[in-house]
């Protein structure tokens, strides 16, 4: 049956990839170098200090970010990375996530608010971003060594692809979910179109953007073993290592590792839209404010 009929999908891919290679290359050349530069600075800037240091910076962060537990929680789970010897491997994910996840949102963003503004570019990008959230991961890398060769840079390039549809799609929701009288009002008040996502749209969509922000970080934590596998080093490095040996001791430090990791960065960034919504519901309305002012007299 298999003989009678094959679709070449895999060779036209192939091909596809090879003519990209061969008419493109000068441009994925300086992509890699502006993502190895990027990622080499933050690397050093995580690794060089004293792991104190970076524990005193990421403990403020999560105590600004919610509060007393979080900053507590947040210094134990990087003590105990520090512990099982991890530390520098953790560094070195934590820079591959923030490049791979700040160059995701960047993109995702304005994507989602133009296909929230466009039904016709809504309805272009939904299929691919199906295609994008169905795809399994390791099929990303295979393209991206091709282009990047093996390092990291292959391993933030897959991580960039893997992780951008829920950014799109919960801006795009954010977006949409806006109050049309609220919009109307702008229109009516004369406010340009730029003004009204700026002033409007945006902040009363930023609690569905930042989810969508938090579902990027954790789809790219979740890359960080896959992309071991093509030289990115770090924790997935680690894990990768401990299979080709057996070595459990080693894969259960790094994996417990990334885990950590993941409750910090997925507790900050949560925690970053809840403080507006408190004080949504108890700051006192410019209109409420005289009545209670007239009632204190």
């Amino acid at each position: 049956m298999s003989g009678l009929f094959r679709l070449p999908l895999g060779d036209v891919a192939e091909a596809v990839v090879g003519f990209v290679i061969d008419t493109l290359g000068w441009f994925f050349d300086a992509l890699s170098a502006v993502f190895r530069s990027v990622y080499d600075g933050l690397d050093w800037a995580l690794s060089a200090p004293p792991f104190w240091l970076i524990i005193l910076a990421l403990t403020a962060l999560a105590y600004v970010a919610k509060g007393t537990w979080l900053a507590l929680g947040t210094a134990v789970g990087l003590l105990a990375i520090v512990g099982v010897d991890q530390w520098t491997n953790a560094m070195d994910s934590l820079a591959l996530v923030i490049v791979a996840a700040s160059a995701a949102v960047l993109i995702a963003i304005p994507v989602g608010i133009w296909a929230a503004r466009n039904d016709r570019v809504s309805r272009a990008v939904r299929p691919i971003l199906d295609l994008l959230q169905t795809m399994p991961a390791f099929v990303y890398l295979i393209p991206a060594l091709m282009l990047f060769g093996v390092g990291p840079v292959p391993g933030i390039v897959a991580t960039v692809v893997f992780a951008l549809a829920p950014g799109v799609r919960l801006t795009e929701l954010g977006i949409r979910g806006v109050d049309a009288e609220v919009v109307e009002a702008g229109h009516a008040f004369g406010a340009s179109p730029a003004r009204i996502l700026r002033q409007i749209q945006l902040p009363l969509a930023m609690p569905s953007i930042m989810a969508g922000v938090n579902q990027v970080i954790m789809l790219s934590l979740s890359m960080v073993v896959i992309a071991g596998m093509v030289g990115a080093g770090g924790l997935g490095g680690a894990v990768v290592q401990s299979l080709s040996r057996i070595d459990i001791a080693l894969g259960v430090e790094a994996g417990v590792s990334v885990v950590i990791l993941a409750i910090i960065l997925d507790r900050i960034t949560s925690a970053a839209a809840a403080p507006r919504r408190r004080k949504r519901r108890t700051r006192p309305s410019a209109r409420s404010a005289p009545v209670a002012a007239g009632a204190a007299n």
